[in-house]
């Protein structure tokens, strides 16, 4: 155990490196980078509230706690209509269905397929259980 932590930036093998496992982030920076993210929501969620309904707001934020990249998807979608003036007026809570029904039918469905081995005995075509009997 001595010896991992007398490793020298030095003897550190070809392939690997010394990060640091924190992510190297300087203090300062996580903190400004944190304000970044956080004025960008409220920036997001103040347009979404001007761009839709009470009831569809409501709405998208339920699905969010079902769904949440189904709805980020829908989010950033009005978001970047709104910021483009594409939008004719308030979305109520039909057009978001609308919206929503259109983003689930362009992704297909995962589906399972379960692929047997399958087994040849080469007695099964001479077995008669009546022989048995």
């Amino acid at each position: 155990m001595d010896n991992l932590q007398s490793v020298n930036v030095n003897e550190i093998p070809d392939g690997f490196s010394a990060t640091d496992p924190t992510g190297g982030a300087q203090p300062g920076a996580s903190d400004a980078q944190t304000a970044k993210r956080q004025d960008q929501k409220a920036q997001k969620e103040s347009i979404l509230e001007q761009v839709l309904t009470p009831d569809a707001l409501t709405r998208l934020r339920r699905i969010k706690l079902v769904k949440s990249e189904k709805v980020e998807k829908i989010e950033s979608m009005i978001v970047s209509m709104a910021m483009q003036k594409k939008l004719p007026g308030k979305i109520n809570e039909g057009k978001l269905i609308e919206m929503l029904e259109g983003i689930g039918a362009k992704k297909p469905e995962s589906t399972i397929n379960i692929q047997r081995k399958k087994y040849y005995d080469s007695d099964s075509d001479d077995d008669n259980d009546d022989d048995l009997l």
